[in-house]
């Protein structure tokens, strides 16, 4: 609770809270049908009323000096204004009352409406002056952090494009949209999401000690918390040494004349894993590559410029160290010292540290060239040499890099974007994540489920609703049936929302786009939210799934699979059922003939006689085929439990 955390604080402290959390503001939403918390600090013993439209509630400061006062509020609509009353007398105008959802997750919850599928046209018709929108700013703590002030404002063209990334969230936008429109009450947003991050960084210190997993992570946000971690490029540099045999003395990968020749090379675009065939891989992966220098090189400061590197680089040319950076987002820009080129053979080798996600080279080729002291340039986009040197999954723990700039760190979310609004009155909240934790999607099982009853028992509101967006379908297709991290992901999801209860499921499998891990459609993403909140928040009899898979019968070389959701019957967009593949004893996959009978479907193929498993949809970028009346597509499944790719993963 606020209150115990914050006893042990000094009076200077104290005094530099303030009398009102900024989480209330003008133009902000209550929440309908519950009491409302507000909270601030004051002089301990200080006695504080709030009042809206004459319901008053009224509470004193503790002996931290925090205040919390509960009041009922009035009926649906507005505007209302609401006094907070003791030593200062705060006003709220133009509040309303209806239903207030937070919207968290990584970036494809973050991803603004300006970048969004006809983003122009949709700001320019954002008049609804019911939606409400808040966004809480990014903010790394390594303990809970008591206020991160934001302000409210009224939907409209100026106010949905304001603010980074092209906007407020379209995905969430869309869904109040909705939900506004259904139900005809105030709706309230408030956008609390982080692109390129972990969940375990959403969750409390409480919730992820009894996971264990953690625990390295935990250990050493508590030691940050009492000092400053100054000393982290030692402590990478001696995990290097202890876990790649690369990085050790001698192993000649930056020298010059390191024969490279067997490694194999990028194609001509920046050499990220993706590209370059080694996918969700995260460990150390080496880059080298040779250049040819002109006999008279201009004369001047030389610069190395390489781009964002995820997560983090050491750099050497010509075998000398030039730079390194320890954040995934920033452009590499290494100042070279004077006579490191020389005419002729030249050698770059960068050494990537990749622990989730992405990896490797994310720019756009054009940000890797050398650029000579007369300004002229050389470029560096393909062509680089690359050797997988250590995977993550044979290493001990990487230490963590803890500043202000690294959310990936277990709490330090929680603790600075979640923490600071919570118990705000609220209806429920949605969640776009798991992108970033795909390489651990059986983890992901129980850290999603204790996410979710973290936040619950923070807020102090029930079994609140909480609404999932699985992932969307991304990158290459598959020629054959294979094993998927994204595939396991999107399982770890279903299982949430059918396992936690109040929780749903909206789907995003239809939606994607093989080259861009963001896709533009948000409409649908926002509708399908909205559908799953009708019902599990408002209890509307709709249709609000597509089918979901129930059971299946083996019968002789086929097996039938029969289906819940079907809402009046299935259907094959395009014409065919696609994506369906089937196993025997062997474990091994085969495309499958998928036809319909009745509400069931039959599956079989010629490769394999006596079938035991079915899957549909299961790898990074399927085509979903399979739908119910509703034009709702299949949630992607299996019938087996057999060990994934990310079974062991940690």
């Amino acid at each position: 609770m606020i209150g115990s955390l914050l006893l042990g604080l000094t009076l200077a402290q104290q005094s530099s809270l303030p009398f009102l959390s900024p989480t209330f503001g003008d133009h902000m939403v209550l929440q309908r049908d519950r009491p409302n918390t507000f909270w601030g600090w004051s002089a301990p013993g200080t006695a504080i009323k709030v009042s809206v439209a004459g319901h008053v509630g009224q509470s004193t400061a503790d002996a931290s000096g925090r205040w919390a006062v509960k009041v009922s509020p009035p009926p649906v609509g507005g505007p209302y204004q609401v006094s907070v009353d003791g030593p200062q007398h705060v006003v709220l105008s133009d509040v309303l009352v209806g239903d207030v959802w937070i919207c968290s997750g990584q970036s494809n919850m973050e991803m603004g409406i300006g970048i969004a599928a006809n983003g122009p046209e949709e700001i320019a018709a954002a008049n609804y002056p019911n939606i409400r929108l808040a966004m809480v700013p990014h903010a790394v703590e390594f303990a809970p952090r008591a206020v991160n002030s934001f302000s409210w404002a009224p939907c409209s063209p100026e106010t949905v494009a304001a603010n980074g990334w092209s906007g407020f969230s379209a995905a969430a936008y869309y869904f109040g949209r909705e939900l506004n429109k259904r139900l005809n009450v105030p709706i309230g947003l408030v956008e609390t999401c982080w692109g390129g991050t972990i969940a375990e960084a959403w969750t409390s210190r409480q919730s992820l000690l009894p996971l264990k997993d953690f625990d390295a992570g935990i250990a050493a946000v508590d030691q940050h918390a009492k000092s400053a971690n100054s000393n982290y490029g030692d402590q990478i540099d001696a995990w290097y040494i202890q876990n790649d045999p690369a990085s050790k003395a001698n192993s000649g990968y930056t020298n010059t004349a390191f024969d490279d020749s067997s490694w194999p090379t990028s194609p001509t675009v920046a050499a990220n894993f993706d590209t370059i065939g080694l996918g969700q891989f995260d460990g150390v992966v080496w880059f080298r590559k040779e250049i040819t220098l002109p006999a008279n090189l201009p004369a001047g400061q030389a610069t190395l410029s390489l781009g964002a590197i995820d997560d983090q680089d050491t750099t050497w040319v010509n075998g000398v160290q030039v730079g390194r950076m320890f954040r995934y987002d920033a452009n590499r820009q290494y100042a070279l010292p004077a006579s490191i080129l020389k005419p002729g053979k030249n050698v770059i080798v960068v050494r990537c540290l990749d622990t989730g996600g992405a990896g490797g080279f994310t720019s756009d080729a054009r940000a890797l060239f050398l650029k000579f002291g007369d300004g002229t340039q050389q470029v560096l986009e393909g062509g680089w040499k690359y050797h997988a040197s250590v995977d993550l999954k044979n290493c001990t723990p990487a230490p963590q890099q803890l500043d202000e700039n690294n959310p990936n760190i277990p709490t330090v979310l929680y603790n600075g974007m979640i923490y600071p609004i919570q118990p705000l009155a609220i209806k429920g909240a949605i969640w776009y994540q798991g992108e970033s934790n795909a390489d651990r999607a059986y983890q992901y099982r129980t850290l999603l489920p204790t996410m979710i009853r973290d936040w619950r028992n923070e807020w102090h509101q029930g079994d609140f609703p909480f609404l999932i967006v699985q992932l969307a379908n991304f990158m290459a297709a598959d020629s054959q049936p294979v094993e998927s991290a994204w595939a396991e992901l999107r399982e770890a999801q279903a299982m949430t929302a059918n396992g936690v209860k109040h929780s749903g499921l909206a789907l995003a499998i239809d939606i994607g786009n093989p080259t861009d891990i963001h896709p533009k459609d948000k409409q649908d993403v926002g509708l399908r939210l909205a559908l799953a909140a009708l019902h599990t928040a408002y209890g509307q009899k709709l249709a609000y799934s597509g089918p979901t898979y129930k059971f299946f019968r083996k019968e002789g070389a086929a097996i039938r699979v029969s289906f819940d959701h079907v809402e009046g019957g299935l259907k094959a967009k395009g014409g065919t059922l696609k994506g369906f593949a089937i196993a025997g004893a062997d474990h091994r996959f085969h495309w499958a003939t998928a036809t319909f009978d009745g509400s069931t479907v039959l599956v079989q193929s010629n490769e394999v006689s006596d079938p035991l498993a079915v899957r549909y949809d299961w790898g990074n970028n399927p085509e979903a085929s399979l739908y119910n009346s509703a034009d709702l597509p299949a949630v992607p499944f299996r019938t087996d439990d057999w060990p994934g790719v990310t079974a062991k993963n940690r």
